[in-house]
């Protein structure tokens, strides 16, 4: 039997109304300053500007972050974690085999341009 899912939405009430961009990460860091270990993470979304945007992706050796093409959720607030204020929510899915939280990447399968729109 398969999972449930959650309730039926309708599109232009739900995923027409999140920004959701390509960027690129051009530096990324350790972060000690969040309640469980994360990365400081500077995104390139093109004419959308720099933003900065801090998530579990501390399974990832950092040499593997930098350069890589992620998702990004520019329309939500800016969001508090521990002692650092989030710009961007990263799309991320779980990381196999490790703790609820810790993620992995959602990202393009070929290079795209900066700051497009995922549809």
């Amino acid at each position: 039997m398969a999972a449930q899912t959650k309730p039926m939405v309708s599109f232009d009430n739900s995923f027409s109304l999140l920004d959701i961009r390509l960027g690129r990460v051009v530096s990324a860091e350790p972060c000690a300053k969040t309640p469980k270990p994360t990365y400081r993470m500077d995104i390139d979304f093109g004419k959308f500007g720099l933003r900065t945007g801090y998530g579990r992706f501390t399974s990832h050796p950092l040499d593997e972050v930098v350069g890589r093409l992620v998702l990004g959720v520019l329309n939500f607030p800016p969001r508090p974690m521990g002692e650092v204020v989030s710009e961007v929510l990263v799309l991320g899915v779980q990381f196999p085999g490790k703790e609820s939280g810790e993620a992995t990447f959602v990202s393009p399968a070929v290079d795209a341009k900066l700051g497009c729109k995922l549809f």
